[in-house]
């Protein structure tokens, strides 16, 4: 499947050049390149410290708490993934796993410490590394801890101590120095996997920084095995295949190998995470010196006085936000235009991402059958390592936010591999089911009365149960913990 991103030269052009003219220039009054001293420690944890000495930009964050707008693939409305316009299916992809109980779509940072305790997947044995992008006091309580913070229980210890700490959800003190409100990087595991990529953070441009204070939270990571360390998969590149790479390679050094078994098809799975930074990187705004927030938290005028959005909304979100975060740069488009061009793409994508969801679905079912059918063991786990890659080209970019707008064809192509290897597992499947005797047909008819069970089950955390039953038993019996809530 094709998708056609249309821009034209004069567009490249103007983005390439208010780049390098305006952008790096175009500094929020408040924090012009002047040093100021804000009275504040510089280990201030509390975002109602900055209330009153930033109140503009206070105001602009708060405005995090609406969740009452979206856009067509997104917004702070609270949304499950599960639902039919969503990815239906997942309670059946990530069976055995967390998110198949609850898994829901992003919202505003503020309320971030909130959603993380009441979501179903933090359970009483996860670890402390789950509050690592949801809280200000994550830096002073690795600066405490250590690196035992990781794996420190979640609910016992950790989070009991950012509460004693004061702390508040990811804001002001995550990005800035609080004493003199220099973008910062806190997240130590961002600083590693830079320099693993030969960049130091400590050196880098304020136009990067504009995208690496982002990059500290938006990105794919994983636990390491023994300490629970937030990871990321960097060291081979940031493209989809350069990160599964990575993971055959840690996966063959017996360092990393999966995040769970599956229960239908027993393949060892890797669980993606939300990688905004390493696609948007992949894509053309990324590649002329757009950083992420000059979409997301672009400059305005507010009382006569020019400031960053910290209301970190889509820029779909409408006409005002289009022109503020798109038309800046795009100024021979009309909001109209701009909003059908994206909306084109991200239907394309979401079309793409549905078709390869079905295909690995149906490959899931397709192994436990072979699996119940008694097919020889080799060629059962040739087929498991097909799904493995086939859901993790897939999940890299459902994970991803934009609903594939940061990079169309990095994310078509990585829907193409995935949809290649489900079906691989499905064609090898069926020689061998053959070969048993098995009905292909009436194999076909039971998968899809399963996943229609899944999608008419209306209560979404029992969504899960109706993947499995006397035609497709679990071959899997352990529930496995999951990575944090998003």
């Amino acid at each position: 499947m094709n998708t056609r991103v249309k821009f034209s030269l004069f567009a490249m052009l103007t983005v390439f050049t208010l780049v390098l003219s305006a952008c790096n220039n175009n500094d929020d009054e408040n924090f012009s390149s002047k040093k100021i001293d804000t009275g504040l420690s510089v280990d201030e944890i509390s975002n109602e410290a900055f209330k009153e000495k930033f109140p503009l930009h206070y105001e602009s964050y708060m405005k995090n708490n609406d969740d009452t707008t979206e856009t067509k693939y997104g917004g702070s409305v609270p949304t499950s993934k599960f639902h039919e316009n969503k990815e239906p299916y997942l309670p059946i992809l990530f069976n055995n796993f967390g998110f198949a109980q609850e898994y829901n779509e992003e919202r505003g940072h503020t309320y971030a410490n909130i959603d993380i305790k009441k979501i179903a997947r933090i359970t009483e044995k996860s670890p402390g590394a789950c509050l690592t992008c949801k809280s200000t006091a994550v830096p002073k309580l690795i600066e405490t801890m250590g690196v035992k913070y990781y794996s420190a229980n979640f609910l016992k210890e950790v989070l009991p101590k950012a509460e004693e700490m004061g702390h508040s959800p990811v804001g002001c003190s995550d990005c800035h120095n609080p004493k003199t409100m220099e973008l910062r990087i806190t997240r130590e595991p961002f600083v590693k996997a830079m320099k693993e990529v030969g960049v130091d953070v400590s050196k880098a441009s304020k136009n990067d920084m504009r995208s690496y204070v982002c990059a500290q939270c938006h990105v794919e990571y994983y636990f390491k095995s023994d300490t629970k360390e937030v990871t990321f998969p960097w060291d081979k590149g940031f493209k989809q295949q350069d990160m599964y790479d990575y993971y055959e390679e840690q996966r063959k050094n017996g360092k990393f190998v999966k995040d769970f078994d599956h229960s239908i098809s027993g393949a060892p799975i890797l669980k993606a995470q939300h990688p905004e930074f390493e696609n948007s990187q992949q894509g053309i705004h990324a590649k002329n010196g757009v950083s992420c927030s000059d979409c997301h938290m672009p400059y305005k005028r507010v009382d006569g006085k020019k400031m960053s959005s910290h209301n970190t909304f889509s820029p779909l979100l409408n006409e005002n936000t289009i022109e503020d975060a798109c038309r800046t740069c795009h100024s021979d488009q009309n909001v109209k235009e701009i909003k059908d061009h994206v909306y084109e793409i991200q239907d394309t994508h979401m079309e793409g991402l549905h078709f390869a969801q079905d295909v690995s679905v149906k490959a899931h079912y397709y192994v436990n059958k072979m699996i119940t059918s008694k097919v020889p063991e080799d060629r059962i786990k040739e087929a498991q390592e097909a799904v493995r890659k086939g859901q993790w080209f897939w999940d890299i970019v459902a994970a991803e936010n934009s609903a594939g707008f940061h990079n169309p064809q990095g994310g078509m192509n990585s829907l193409r591999i995935s949809t290649n290897e489900s079906n691989k597992a499905i064609q090898l499947a069926t020689v061998e089911l053959v070969k048993k005797g098995v009905d292909i047909n009436e194999l076909n008819d039971e998968i899809r009365k399963v996943m229609k069970a899944v999608a008419d089950e209306k209560d979404l955390k029992k969504k899960h149960t109706k993947a499995i039953n006397s035609y497709f038993p679990k071959v899997v019996q352990e529930v496995q913990p999951a990575q944090p809530a998003k």
